[in-house]
């Protein structure tokens, strides 16, 4: 086995470079949730970096997680009830910090590295988010140097960012509906409907598959990042994170994520991507 290149950017293994995409804008778990100085980070060094999307009521959004205040933040109620001036006193629980909104990211945007990309995870629906929301995308991201890739489960909401903002990388994520077919109707029917979903109207960039669900259909026969690459698709297996960053894989993590690796997705998305990259150069170097 070779390696080229090791990073918490990218691995590259047997040429394939593999991208290393920061969850939740975090390099490492012990990063305070969405985190701006690490994206200020990751957009000077060109990383790949997620974040969740909520919508405002004026169809704006705000860099969270869940679909009410309370958990994430020292406020109360439902985002799409509350206007920036409602969001502007709260904080957030992990280290007391200002809301982002999408505003923000609008600015941040335009200085950033042009091999940065950001993905957009849409945790709400079209029906919430509405021609508003969209309208407000397509004000604020016409232009930019980095890369903006907007995903979410619902595929209504992405032809919808295909028909109105066609710059825009899109994603879908089409993991809950394939373990329930895997289920019930076995690995041909996770393949067929697979390719009618990366074929579908959506017409995405990237396929996020949980890490676990490709490596199963591999045992069992199918490789699916393969498929999704036939039909010109990146994939990007989600989401592995070490259970202990400082100590590296153990001996099962290794067997799963080498596997992994030798699926060749375009990238991996984890909670560690500093330790990931350090514990796969040391166990490499043997």
């Amino acid at each position: 086995m070779s390696i080229s290149t090791v990073s918490d950017l990218q691995i590259e293994y047997l040429d394939h470079p593999v991208r290393l995409k920061w969850h939740r804008l975090r390099r490492q778990l012990t990063d305070p949730l969405f985190s701006l100085d690490v994206m200020r980070a990751g957009f000077s060094l060109g990383a790949s970096m997620e974040l969740d999307l909520r919508v405002r009521a004026d169809g704006g959004f705000v860099v969270l997680h869940d679909e009410a205040l309370d958990g994430e933040t020292t406020g109360r109620g439902r985002i799409t009830e509350k206007s920036p001036d409602d969001l502007r006193d709260a904080r957030m629980r992990d280290g007391d910090r200002a809301l982002t909104f999408s505003e923000d990211l609008a600015a941040m945007l335009q200085s950033a590295h042009p091999d940065a990309l950001l993905q957009f995870d849409m945790k709400d629906d079209y029906e919430t988010i509405g021609e508003k929301g969209i309208a407000h995308l397509a004000a604020h991201f016409q232009s930019m140097n980095a890369s903006v890739i907007v995903s979410g489960h619902c595929l209504d909401l992405i032809v919808a960012v295909k028909e109105k903002l066609p710059h825009l990388l899109r994603g879908i994520d089409p993991t809950d509906t394939l373990i329930d077919i895997y289920r019930q109707g076995g690995l041909k029917a996770v393949e067929k409907s697979l390719l009618a979903v990366i074929s579908g109207p959506t017409e995405p960039d990237t396929v996020y598959l949980q890490w676990s669900l490709l490596l199963q259909a591999a045992r069992d026969g199918l490789d699916m990042v393969s498929l999704c690459r036939s039909e010109g698709k990146r994939v990007d297996a989600w989401t592995f994170t070490l259970k202990n960053p400082a100590g590296g894989f153990s001996d099962a993590e290794w067997h799963d994520f080498s596997a992994l690796m030798a699926l060749k997705p375009d990238q991996i998305t984890t909670d560690e991507a500093t330790a990931t990259a350090r514990a796969w150069s040391n166990r490499m170097a043997g």
